[in-house]
C-alpha cells in the first residue's frame, strides 16, 4: 500500500481517529504538518513515513504532499486562524479574525479553499477525496444541482435568491409558504433558517443570533417572529450566496423529529446515526439526541430502509473518485418517501457507530488496505 498524508488540523478530532485506526491496521503513524508548511513550500513529505498536513500550515507556508503519497483530505473547519487565512487567500485581501461562533465571508473561505485544494492538487499526490467533489458537496446550489440531474431525491429549491425581499418575493411566486433558508457555503446548521409564512405571522426557527449587527452561531436554536429581525439575518447573509429549499416535512418517532447522518465509504453505506430532536435542526451539536437505527428501520419497512440506503449509495456514486461521503437523508412523515438534505465532505465523524466491527475510519483504512480504487 502506498504512503498516507493527513492534510488537516492536527487537533482535529477526526484526524485523531484516522490516525488512530492506521495505527490498529499496523501501519506508521502519520507525522503532523501544519498548512503553513504546505502553502508556503517548506516541508514535502519523506520517502517512508505518512504524514498529517494542518490546515493551518498549508494556508501559511506551502509544502503539498508529492507523488507515491495516497492523501486523505480533512476539514478545515474549527480553527480559527485557518478560517481567516481560507478568507484572506480567497479575498486577496487582509481578514479580521472572527469573533467566536461569528457567521463571516463564507463566500472568500470557499474561494481560499479552491485555491488550497489546487496547491495540494499541484503537489502530485494520490487525492482520497478529489477536489471537485470537496467543492461541489461543500457548495449547497452546485451539489443540489449535481444530484437533481442524477435523479436522487433532492426537495425542490428556489432559483436565484440574494436578500429577504427576492426570498419572499420567489415564495409568492411559487406558492411556498415554508422553506428552509441556508447559507450556500455553510456547515453544522451555521446560518440556517426554517422559515414559516402565513398571512397573519411569520416565524423563523434557527440557531442564529444577531447581535450589534453581526451573525453569530449559537448553539442553541430559537425562534424569531418579528419580520424586521428575520429580514436583517437574510440580508446580511445574503452577500455570500444562499441556497433555498421547499420545507420537507421529517418523519419523528417518540415525539422528535429526525433525519439520518449516513457515511458511505468505498461505495457501501454501512455506518448511520439518527439525529432526533424537537426543532427543525437535529444536529446534535444543538442540543439533539442519538436516535436508535433499529427503532427507525422498524419505522420505515425494511424496503423503504433498503431504498433509502441505496440512494446514499447512489448520492456516493456522483462522487466516485472520493473514497467516503456523508449522506443527510430525510425520510417524510408518514415515511412514505425520502430526500437527500445535504452531502458533507468531512462528515465521517461518528464515534462509537461500528460496522462489521469498525468505526468509519477503520473502514477507510480497510478499504484501501483491500484495494480501493476510484471509479473513472
Amino acid at each position: 500500500m502506498r504512503r498516507l498524508a493527513v492534510v488537516g488540523n492536527p487537533d482535529n478530532r477526526r484526524v485523531t481517529l484516522f490516525t488512530a485506526a492506521v495505527v490498529r491496521a499496523g501501519l506508521p503513524p502519520p507525522d503532523v504538518y501544519a498548512w503553513r508548511d504546505v502553502l508556503a513550500g517548506g516541508r514535502v513529505p519523506g520517502p517512508t513515513a505518512p504524514d498529517v498536513y494542518a490546515w493551518r500550515d498549508v494556508l501559511a507556508c506551502g509544502s503539498v504532499p508529492g507523488p507515491g503519497v495516497s492523501v486523505r483530505i480533512d476539514s478545515p473547519g474549527e480553527d480559527a486562524e485557518v478560517d481567516r487565512l481560507l478568507r484572506e487567500l480567497g479575498s486577496g485581501r487582509p481578514a479580521r479574525p472572527a469573533e467566536h461562533g461569528e457567521i463571516v465571508g463564507s463566500a472568500a473561505a470557499f474561494a481560499g479553499l479552491r485555491h488550497a485544494l489546487d496547491r495540494i492538487t499541484a503537489g502530485g499526490g494520490d487525492l482520497l477525496n478529489q477536489p471537485g467533489d470537496v467543492l461541489t458537496m461543500t457548495d449547497k446550489r452546485r451539489c443540489h444541482a449535481v444530484l437533481s440531474a442524477a435523479g436522487i431525491p433532492v426537495p425542490p429549491a428556489l432559483g436565484p435568491v440574494h436578500d429577504y425581499e427576492s426570498l419572499r418575493a420567489a415564495m409568492r411566486d411559487t406558492g411556498w409558504s415554508r422553506v428552509f433558508v441556508k447559507p450556500a457555503y455553510g456547515s453544522s446548521a451555521s446560518g440556517v433558517l426554517a422559515l414559516a409564512v402565513s398571512a397573519r405571522r411569520i416565524a423563523a426557527t434557527t440557531s442564529v443570533e444577531l447581535h450589534d449587527g453581526r451573525l453569530f452561531n449559537s448553539l442553541r436554536v430559537r425562534r424569531y417572529d418579528d419580520e424586521a429581525t428575520i429580514a436583517a439575518i437574510v440580508d446580511r447573509l445574503g452577500p455570500d450566496g444562499l441556497h433555498v429549499e421547499r420545507w420537507y416535512s421529517k418523519a419523528g418517532l417518540g415525539g422528535r423529529t429526525l433525519d439520518l447522518r449516513v457515511v458511505v465509504i468505498g461505495g457501501r453505506a454501512r455506518h448511520v446515526v439518527v439525529r432526533a430532536g424537537q426543532s427543525p435542526m437535529t444536529n446534535l451539536h444543538l442540543g439533539n439526541a442519538r436516535g436508535d437505527v433499529a427503532a427507525v428501520r422498524a419505522a420505515a419497512g425494511e424496503q423503504a430502509w433498503q431504498a433509502a440506503m441505496d440512494t446514499c449509495e447512489r448520492v456516493a456514486g456522483c462522487f466516485g473518485r472520493t473514497l467516503h461521503v456523508g449522506v443527510d437523508l430525510m425520510f417524510r412523515s408518514g415515511w412514505r418517501d425520502h430526500a437527500v438534505a445535504e452531502v458533507n465532505a468531512f462528515g465521517d465523524l461518528l464515534p462509537g457507530v461500528l460496522a462489521d466491527g469498525l468505526d468509519t475510519y477503520g473502514a477507510q483504512v480497510a478499504a484501501l488496505t483491500g484495494g480501493w480504487v476510484p471509479s473513472a
